[in-house]
């Protein structure tokens, strides 16, 4: 079945960095885009990034672009998001999810409900 596992969270001072990992199986990665989305207490599941299929492009929601990258590695079969010059705001869970369904087109919008299969979440907090 279609899985994704994401890993890397932690605890970090602002102005840290970490590096998130998407494990993904039962689907090759490399074939679909790949979405990065957050949640903090209280708020509603936003967008973060996205890298399209077959490394087409990538593109960032505007409150982390400068400080986060997102990168692929196919023969992992694995999705990065480098996270530097962290934020206490960048607080949150943090999820990947894919595309199987090819429902996200818009480059500017980052929408949640494009997205058809999600991973468990990692905790990435940032604080003093």
């Amino acid at each position: 079945q279609v899985q994704l596992v994401e890993s890397g969270g932690g605890l970090v001072q602002p102005g840290g960095s970490l590096r998130l990992s998407c494990a993904a199986s039962g689907f090759t990665l490399t074939y679909y885009a790949i979405g990065w989305f957050r949640q903090a207490p209280g708020k509603e599941r936003e967008g973060v990034s996205v890298i399209s299929s077959n490394d087409a492009g990538t593109y960032y929601a505007d409150s982390v672009k400068g400080r986060f990258t997102v990168s692929r590695d196919n023969a992992k079969n694995t999705v990065y998001l480098q996270m530097n010059k962290l934020k206490p705001e960048d607080t949150a869970v943090y999820y990947c999810a894919t595309d199987l369904l090819g429902l996200w087109g818009d480059y500017d919008v980052i929408d949640p409900a494009d997205f058809s299969s999600w991973g468990q979440g990692t905790q990435v907090t940032v604080s003093s």
